[in-house]
């Protein structure tokens, strides 16, 4: 059970954390990624999307073509330049405070039972005379854009599907050995709907903040074939 209590850097100032990923998190071939992060996630990722549980879209980077299969990861660590900021925050947490006068601001919680604390080889997370680490402050910009990415994702994906700029993808990986993959349920952005766009709509976006954001998810696409190739190269690995 998760033990998430506030980040204290006297009774939390000896602690570690271990860098490396944790094998029920971050073996999945999908990972959460927000509008905030989407310049960086393309350039390394397809960032598709799709409806969540309740129906709303959401976006994600692909990382394998398989169910809990990321290609990304090798003994425990991320090979690419730029990891998620969902699985960059490590295990820490923002504490919201209700939305009353005179709350404090969000302050960051450490999950005491995850698996990755108190490594003795892990990443300090307080300076030793005091004052966060490079490795706690990187961790806590990576809270603070899935804080801010989760309240604007709603936005940008009520624009684009009020402009009619969602269109489904039908992905189909098809490997030298014959062998086969399908992901259903993906959508990306419709590009004969984005070369219609009147200036008014584009305009619009631009203004809204999203006309990037937007562009990136379409610019992200070729990365599907780095994941095949990927893919290819770690079948032609394994032994037969």
């Amino acid at each position: 059970m998760p033990k998430r209590v506030p980040l204290d850097n006297v009774e939390h100032g000896s602690l570690r954390v271990s860098a490396r990923g944790l094998p029920e998190l971050d073996n999945v071939n999908q990972a959460l990624v927000v509008p905030g992060e989407f310049e960086e996630v393309q350039r390394e990722f397809p960032i598709l999307l799709r409806r969540d549980q309740d129906g709303k879209f959401i976006a994600v980077a692909l990382l394998g073509l398989q169910k809990g299969e990321n290609l990304f990861l090798q003994d425990g660590c991320w090979t690419t330049r730029y990891i998620p900021a969902a699985h960059r925050r490590g295990p820490f947490f923002l504490g919201v405070p209700e939305a009353v006068p005179g709350s404090p601001e969000m302050t960051v919680h450490i999950d005491l039972e995850d698996a990755r604390v108190g490594a003795d080889d892990g990443e300090s997370i307080f300076k030793e005379l005091g004052g966060n680490s490079p490795y706690l402050d990187q961790a806590i910009q990576a809270l603070h854009t899935v804080h801010a990415g989760l309240a604007s994702a709603p936005m940008l994906f009520g624009l684009l599907e009020e402009l009619d700029l969602i269109q489904p993808l039908a992905i189909e990986a098809k490997l030298n050995d014959g062998r086969s993959y399908s992901l259903p349920s993906m959508s990306t952005i419709a590009m004969d709907r984005l070369q219609a766009l009147t200036g008014a709509e584009l305009e619009r976006l631009h203004l809204s903040g999203f006309l990037a954001p937007m562009i990136f998810i379409r610019s992200s696409l070729p990365n599907l074939n780095r994941l095949i190739e990927l893919k290819q190269r770690k079948l032609s690995a394994v032994p037969a």
